[in-house]
């Protein structure tokens, strides 16, 4: 008799995909607590850095010709940048210089990475002020991380509200300059301070105060990493020769804590001693010793903080350092470069061509619509027709203009040839153009109109309607 080994049908449940509890914000994108440092960027970025506050800050309380210097005037339509007025046809330049300022962002990229973003960035810059206000109102990172987890006192209420009285202030003080650039900065501040600001000019400063303070003091490194689109594709502009802020790995690694008058070759370990510094100083928060990312600015603030300790160890400096891929890898890095000089070049071009359009533009500008009537005759037997011309002195100075017909026989003007336009005037009025119409061809003809102020002259064309014989 055979045996049977009992069996049991056991139905098997799909495997289901496990999936990890989500992290708390705060393991997602902790704070970042920045430690005081010194160093030769750190210097650099503050010169560059009060050059370019200096510049915001102060051109628009410069005056040029009894009003402000700079001053982008949008209800009359008119851009005052010193001497020079422009005009809404003329911001095709501004096209072109926003054109000539992304091929220099993109030479500079190819060159050393993103040093703009880590001296002259307006995030950046603003972020380095509200850091600065920080350590001046709580401490240094350990008092700040202290203070953080310290119960509600009055300390911690005082050190806490001075820090934002100094980030409002300056967010104030950096909403009206930027208002300014855009309506008088005189009377914007008056009004302001007395409490009789426009609802408009009220909104756009509050806006601008709370744009200022939320990035600098509260996004910060989140604008960089997440909202940025420059850190997206920084990386399709660099090739093994741009210089990089890198951790040299060969030099430092094994890293580990030691004296300073232990020999590390002897205990198998790197010039690199662990000591977080670079990570501590770093306004993003990241290692750079994990190699290039997409966080890092450029800033060199590592650079610095490992330069310094290297100086207290007596090694040399530049375990972490502006230098290529090429070189890391022992090769020389090359500075000229078929995309680097292409880059160059096209932006030397740009610039040529660009200073030429601006020597070039007309200072007066021609308008001309016909009328929406056909044609009239008049009591001579001339055919009439109607234009309505708009003339436009860009000039800061009076002008006199002369007005005529060019190449127009058999076709006479009628109005006011002469006309004289104050600086930046602009004026509307009517003229007629009379042809006798036994001369006519009848049908449309093409007209142009001259206006000539002795030294430039411009036309504008239009047509001349009559009826066929």
């Amino acid at each position: 008799m055979s045996e049977r080994i009992p069996a049991k049908i056991v139905e098997i449940a799909a495997p289901q995909r496990f999936t990890p509890p989500p992290k708390p914000l705060s393991a997602v994108t902790p704070t970042v607590y920045t430690k005081r440092f010194t160093g030769r960027f750190r210097d650099l970025r503050r010169l560059g850095g009060a050059a370019l506050f200096l510049l915001f800050f102060g051109t628009l309380w410069l005056n040029w010709n009894g009003r402000q210097a700079v001053l982008w005037d949008l209800p009359e339509r008119k851009f005052y940048i010193f001497g020079a007025t422009f005009w809404p046809q003329d911001l095709i330049l501004l096209s072109a210089l926003l054109i000539i300022a992304a091929f220099g962002l993109f030479f500079i990229t190819v060159l050393a990475g993103r040093i703009w973003c880590g001296y002259t960035c307006p995030q950046s810059v603003f972020t380095w002020v509200f850091m600065w206000a920080e350590q001046v109102t709580e401490g240094d990172r350990n008092q700040r991380m202290k203070l953080d987890k310290a119960p509600l006192s009055a300390n911690k209420v005082l050190r806490k509200g001075a820090k934002h009285g100094i980030w409002l202030l300056v967010s104030l003080v950096t909403a009206i300059t930027f208002v300014g650039y855009f309506t008088p900065v005189r009377p914007l501040v008056s009004d302001l301070f007395s409490f009789q600001l426009d609802l408009e000019s009220s909104f756009w400063v509050a806006f601008f105060a709370a744009a200022t303070y939320a990035n600098a003091g509260w996004l910060r490194e989140q604008v960089c990493i997440h909202m940025c689109p420059y850190s997206r594709f920084q990386s399709v502009m660099f090739d093994k020769d741009t210089l990089v802020i890198s951790y040299d790995a060969a030099r430092g690694e094994s890293r580990g804590a030691r004296k300073k008058e232990a020999d590390p070759k002897a205990l198998g370990l790197g010039d690199c001693i662990d000591c977080q510094q670079c990570v501590q100083v770093c306004p993003t928060g990241i290692d750079i010793r994990d190699g290039l990312q997409i966080a890092c600015i450029g800033c060199a603030a590592c650079v610095d903080a490992c330069d310094t300790v290297m100086d207290k160890m007596g090694y040399a400096r530049g375990l972490v350092a502006y230098t290529s891929e090429r070189a890391l890898e022992g090769g020389r890095t090359h500075l000229l470069r078929p995309r680097l000089v292409g880059y160059a070049a096209v932006l030397v071009a740009m610039i040529g061509a660009f200073v030429w359009a601006l020597e070039a533009r007309p200072l007066i500008n021609l308008d001309v619509a016909r009328d929406r009537g056909l044609f009239r005759e008049n009591a001579a037997g001339e055919i009439e027709n109607i234009y309505n011309l708009k003339l436009i002195n860009k000039t800061q100075q009076p002008q006199r203009y002369h007005l005529s017909l060019a190449d127009a026989s058999g076709y006479r003007l009628q109005g006011v040839p002469e006309l004289s336009l104050a600086p930046g005037e602009i004026r509307d009025f009517a003229v007629s153009v009379a042809s006798l119409a036994q001369s006519s061809a009848g049908g449309s003809v093409p007209l142009h109109f001259e206006v000539s102020d002795g030294h430039e002259q411009i036309d504008a064309a239009s047509t001349f309607v009559s009826p066929r014989r």
